[in-house]
């Protein structure tokens, strides 16, 4: 333990020539003095030509002033000039009281970059005041036989001044026996002796008075006086004696009221009144006297006031023990006041910024001093905020730390800390402070607007009133302020051919589509487009989503009758139906389409009026014309059918046919008259000759027939690719059944070949050149059925 006290104090000097090159790095010290008294808005010095700078600097950098702790700043600062001026007239006993010299602390706080500057500031005494003593009179009483050069202590004079202009000297006015002597207290402060040059005489003269005069050292000095009285008494040749010479104690700064701080003890050999001791303090301050209180006849020391350590540490006085004739002795009394942890640490805040944006890099938020005034470890301090938060504390010179963000910040993540700054002494018990401040992340438009679905499907039925609210597309952005004022746009289609400024148009600020026009199912089915949502930021961001538009089929369209393709809407040649036909015989069958689609397109057919009701039905799926029952003669030869075709639409729309049939005799078993005898196998031979030959004729009219139409179809093709107005299907289309249950469509599979012709409305189905094939005339091997399904088996084009 001997041998670590000397390494300690090493260990500590080097770590203090550290911190004192990191602070004269880290900051400037500029000393300035002034003298008190002065006026406010006195010039104490210029920053600028003694820190060389720039005039205009000090504004640009935010320059200030601060103190530590709460304080009154004392000083303010001239922005423009430069000059440090005095914001008030300076007391110097009122703040430094006896202290010498009077040096104030103040920072100047410069930013972008920060920058400390240390001021100190020296208030210079003034003799504005003169040496007073507590008493006007003092009165002493001295005993007649007391030797020549006996010392009597007189109360001393105060001054508030230091330096130069304290108190210097003590003289008295002329008499014969005594002169003043003066002497230096512990506490370094002077006091006057009364030295006795001629022994007393009480029988000459009981009683002496002259005038004690204090002097202070200013130009031109200032003096204060006390009348001074001597009393001369009987004798009393013992003067009493402390048993110790020098007192020290130890107390707490929070000792209570009346606490004892100690007691001292003296003792005089005369008896009577010459040996009762009275116990006082001798030169004591006010502070003392209203601190300390001693019993006169005890000479217990009890606190009267409360202590404390951070304004006085230690207390130095004289007690004086007086017997009854008027002899006195005195000791010095020290009390040591130990620190206590009674303060807790005082945050100061000198700059702050209360809003940050949030993709900035490390900001200064807050600039702060910690101050406390306890000592030791009652006095050091520890800074801390929430982990959690992305802020830092940078600590710098003088217990002035920076709060700064340890990040960029996200707004939409959180727009508000509420941080709170501990601060927390190593004193026992412990002392914290807590501030608290509020930091707002202001907006950055970093987020793109964003729709609710990637893509929209809006359904309008056809036939729309022009101006029609389809629906809404609607778009979110994170941001706030202009930065989220969405606003939306349609974008050019990506089909060059689709006309979207005629038909859409958007509600720039909510989002509401509009249909322009009437839309048209059978020209235009459906369509993409996209549209924009940009806000309203610098720059501004923007996304896009895919809105498709399917088109409702309204039942606008009546059927079309295909076949018969009649343009009065009955047959232009009778349908031809052998009497010999049995029930199920198919006649003909009508062929229609419908230019809608769906439920709308769903056709069916029913027999709507006919010359003989029950001799024929219409089949009502695939509007196949069929005999009810087998025909018979007695039916009339012409017939005239009249077929509806309606579709299953709301409302349902028709169209009618007219078919005109005719029943012919002998059409499937002609008559064929047999001969008697040779001239039966004559003309049998030349029967078979002409059958022959007109087996062969018919054959080559078939092949010609074929090859004309192959020529034809061809020849059609080509014109109608090289004119671009049609499409004809290559492949060939089964001619098998399919079966189809309530549907509406055919049942019975056939062949047509169909253009559809573009620039109308409606889509437009037309007839062209219907072929009729060519029908062989029954052999024995072949029925009715046959004949009639070969006679009605049919093709034709549509353009």
């Amino acid at each position: 333990m001997e041998m670590g006290g000397p390494v300690i104090l090493q260990i500590r000097q080097v770590l203090l020539l550290f911190v004192f090159l990191g602070m004269s790095q880290a900051s400037d010290l500029v000393r300035f003095s002034v003298a008190e008294e002065m006026q406010s808005g006195s010039i104490v010095g210029n920053l600028v030509k003694d820190l060389g700078l720039e005039v205009g600097e000090l504004s640009s950098r935010e320059a200030r002033v601060v103190s530590k702790g709460n304080k009154q700043h004392h000083l303010q600062l001239d922005l423009n000039s430069g000059d440090l001026l005095l914001s008030e007239t300076l007391d110097r006993e009122a703040l430094c009281g006896s202290s010498h010299p009077c040096v104030l602390h103040f920072q100047v706080l410069m930013k972008n970059p920060l920058q400390f500057i240390r001021i100190e500031l020296q208030v210079k005494d003034v003799n504005d005041h003169s040496p007073a003593f507590q008493e006007k009179e003092m009165l002493l009483q001295i005993p007649e036989n007391s030797p020549v050069g006996s010392v009597f202590l007189l109360e001393s004079a105060t001054d508030l001044d230091v330096g130069v202009n304290t108190l210097k000297n003590y003289t008295i006015s002329l008499n014969s026996h005594f002169h003043v002597q003066i002497r230096v207290n512990p506490d370094e402060r002077q006091y006057p002796e009364l030295v006795l040059d001629k022994a007393l005489d009480f029988e000459e003269q009981a009683e002496l008075s002259f005038v004690l005069t204090a002097l202070d050292g200013g130009s031109p000095p200032r003096s204060g006086t006390a009348l001074v009285r001597i009393v001369v008494v009987d004798i009393n040749d013992n003067s009493p004696e402390f048993e110790q010479t020098f007192y020290e104690v130890k107390i707490p700064e929070n000792s209570v009221l009346g606490s004892p701080v100690v007691t001292l003890s003296a003792w005089d050999s005369d008896s009577g009144t010459n040996g009762e001791i009275a116990y006082t303090f001798s030169h004591a301050s006010e502070d003392i006297c209203k601190t300390f209180n001693i019993n006169p006849k005890s000479g217990e020391v009890r606190l009267t006031a409360l202590l404390d350590f951070e304004r006085m540490e230690s207390y130095a006085i004289i007690v004086q023990a007086t017997d009854g004739g008027g002899l006195s002795g005195k000791s010095t009394l020290r009390i040591q006041v130990l620190d206590v942890n009674d303060n807790a640490p005082e945050v100061t805040v000198s700059s702050i910024t209360s809003s940050i944006p949030e993709n900035s890099p490390e900001t200064v938020v807050m600039v702060f001093s910690v101050l406390d005034p306890d000592s030791g470890d009652n006095g050091r301090v520890i800074c801390s905020i929430p982990e959690e938060l992305p802020f830092m504390l940078k600590p710098s010179i003088e217990n002035y730390y920076s709060l700064e963000t340890e990040r960029p910040l996200d707004r939409e993540s959180r727009a508000e800390y509420n941080i709170t700054i501990t601060v927390t002494d190593l004193g026992s018990p412990r002392l914290k402070t807590e501030h608290t401040i509020r930091v707002l992340v202001s907006d950055v438009n970093d987020n793109a607007p964003t729709f609710t679905q990637t893509s929209y499907t809006l359904f309008i039925r056809e036939n729309n009133s022009p101006g029609l609210h389809l629906g809404t597309v609607s778009a979110t952005d994170r941001d706030a302020g202009a930065n989220a004022q969405v606003t939306y746009s349609l974008l050019p289609p990506r089909d060059p051919h689709l006309a979207l400024a005629s038909l859409m148009s958007i509600h720039a600020e909510r989002g509401h589509l509009f249909a322009l026009r009437a839309l048209d199912f059978e020209a235009l089915r459906a369509f993409e487009f996209r549209v924009g949502a940009v806000d309203a930021g610098s720059p501004a961001l923007s996304s896009e989503a895919l809105v498709r538009v399917v088109v409702v089929d309204d039942n606008d369209h009546a059927p079309l009758v295909l076949y018969p393709p009649a343009p009065n809407g009955s047959a232009p040649c009778p349908e031809l139906v052998p009497r010999a036909a049995e029930e199920g015989y198919l006649v003909s069958k009508v062929v229609a389409v419908d230019g809608d689609a769906g439920q709308n397109a769903w056709l069916s057919y029913q027999l709507l009026k006919a010359t003989e009701p029950g001799l024929f039905r219409v089949w009502a799926h695939n509007g196949e014309v069929r005999t009810a029952r087998p025909l018979g003669e007695r039916d009339a030869a012409q017939h005239r059918l009249v077929v509806l075709v309606q579709d299953h639409g709301e409302p349902a729309l028709s169209a009618s046919v007219t078919l005109h049939v005719l029943l012919v005799d002998g059409f499937s078993q002609p008559y064929l008259p047999r001969p008697e005898g040779a001239r039966d196998e004559a003309q049998a031979d030349w029967l078979t000759v002409y059958l022959v030959i007109a087996l062969a004729s018919v054959s080559s009219l078939f092949l010609c027939s074929v090859l004309l139409f192959v020529a034809l179809r061809l020849c059609r093709r080509r014109r109608a690719a090289w004119e671009g107005r049609c499409s004809v299907p290559e492949r060939h289309f089964p001619g098998h059944f399919v079966g189809v249950s309530g549907t509406g469509t055919l049942s019975q599979s056939y062949q047509y070949e169909v253009c559809l012709t573009g620039g109308s409305e409606a889509s437009e189905f037309k007839f062209l050149n219907p072929i009729v094939p060519n029908i062989q005339a029954p052999g024995p091997e072949r029925n009715s059925e046959e004949s009639s399904n070969l006679r009605n088996s049919f093709g034709f084009n549509i353009q």
